[in-house]
């Protein structure tokens, strides 16, 4: 397993997706590493829908397909899924279908899969009362 999966104890931490600026205002182009999804498929819806969205964001009113593709080229942010292999969903597979139909909110909603907000209900003790409790 190489870095990208592991924290600095060594501890397995799940799978990462990597955020490109494709303006190219980023060092590499990186914007930044998510790390600790739960699984190739979590990762992978993440993945898709942070594509989506960035892609409704540089969809103009009125802009065909192909000006929405340009300008998600020039400005927009891709997503992928390191160490997946073959397996790791490809923003090239889908870009064509994305720009020539915009997407639901919920087709866009990366932030409802994104691990940095879920709550691991294990940090919690035991004796702290949940809402059954009230």
């Amino acid at each position: 397993m190489d870095e990208s999966a592991t924290d600095t104890d060594g501890k397995n931490t799940g799978l990462t997706v990597r955020i490109l600026d494709l303006s190219g205002g980023a060092e590499d182009n990186i914007v930044e590493d998510i790390r600790d999804f739960q699984d190739l498929a979590h990762a992978n819806a993440f993945a898709r829908a942070y594509v989506r969205d960035s892609i409704e964001i540089c969809r103009a009113a009125g802009a065909t397909p192909r000006d929405t593709l340009n300008a998600w080229f020039a400005y927009g942010e891709n997503a992928e899924v390191l160490d997946a292999g073959d397996e790791g969903w490809k923003s090239s597979t889908e870009l064509s279908e994305f720009v020539e139909h915009p997407a639901t909110p919920m087709e866009r909603d990366w932030r409802a899969l994104d691990p940095r907000r879920i709550i691991d209900t294990d940090e919690f003790p035991d004796d702290v009362p949940d809402e059954d409790d009230a």
